[in-house]
């Protein structure tokens, strides 16, 4: 009997052009959650991280700033307001490359997991959005609906790697025949967990790293929105099939034309 394998994901700048968490800054602004000054925080903090990646320093930002950000907040409210604004804010940075691979891994029988340390009530719709199999994510402690600004997970770096070691436990994964894509250093632990590590879109240290141990780098550059994918079949076919009704009348016209000359008579 053949083992299970799965597939496991990196969120940001993997399968999305962007931070996923600082992305939904605005359409928390707008539902009152933060204020202006906050937006234009997320929006250098955005910058920054396409910039340059994520290393260490630069996670252990992100946690403290994650949890200050969040502290007090009606968990409710977070889940209604990505709800409203999921295809909105995030089909857009969708990597085309990065559903392509998500639809070979299923086709092939293997689950697909995010795993991302963004908030679980951002990546667990994502992840619904995707049709991704299972998501680990970093999960904030609740206490009468809120968030009390305290992390019980934080799904980044080495914590990635004991995340899946368990759910391959639990699950029956064969990890050294399963797969695993990231674009950032801080998840090395994770690429060298499973047989096929992928770097996908990696920053520098990552790329190094890759080229010393022979993975594969993976650059993806097609964001497109999953509705306009779906789409682009159907609009592909019509193209085709009127050229080849073009091609058709005009191969009818150069007939009618060569008919004609023929009937005429001779010297017409």
């Amino acid at each position: 009997m053949t083992p299970r394998s799965a597939a496991f994901f990196d969120l940001d700048k993997t399968i999305i052009a962007r931070s996923s968490t600082l992305a939904f800054s605005r359409p928390f602004y707008a539902g009152g959650l933060i204020n202006r000054r906050t937006v234009l925080r997320s929006a250098y903090a955005q910058f920054v991280y396409l910039l340059g990646g994520a290393d260490h320093d630069m996670m252990e930002k992100m946690r403290e700033y994650l949890s200050a950000m969040c502290t007090g907040w009606d968990v409710q409210t977070v889940r209604e307001i990505v709800a409203d604004t999921l295809h909105h804010v995030v089909e857009p940075m969708i990597y085309d490359e990065a559903v392509a691979l998500i639809e070979e891994h299923h086709a092939a029988g293997r689950d697909v997991v995010i795993v991302s340390s963004s908030g679980a009530e951002v990546v667990e719709p994502i992840g619904a959005m995707l049709g991704a199999d299972k998501v680990i994510a970093t999960r904030m402690v609740v206490a009468d609906g809120k968030y009390t600004g305290e992390i019980s997970v934080y799904a980044y770096g080495p914590h990635k790697a004991t995340a899946i070691t368990e759910l391959a436990a639990a699950e029956g994964y064969d990890l050294k025949a399963s797969y695993g894509y990231s674009d950032s250093i801080t998840d090395e632990p994770m690429l060298a967990a499973v047989g096929h590590p992928f770097a996908v879109n990696p920053d520098k240290a990552l790329r190094k790293l890759a080229v010393s141990r022979d993975w594969p780098v993976l650059d993806f550059s097609k964001p497109v929105a999953l509705e306009e994918r779906k789409r682009l079949p159907e609009v592909r076919r019509p193209a085709v099939a009127a050229s080849l009704v073009g091609v058709a009348l005009a191969a009818a016209g150069v007939l009618l034309y060569v008919a004609r000359r023929r009937s005429r008579p001779a010297g017409s």
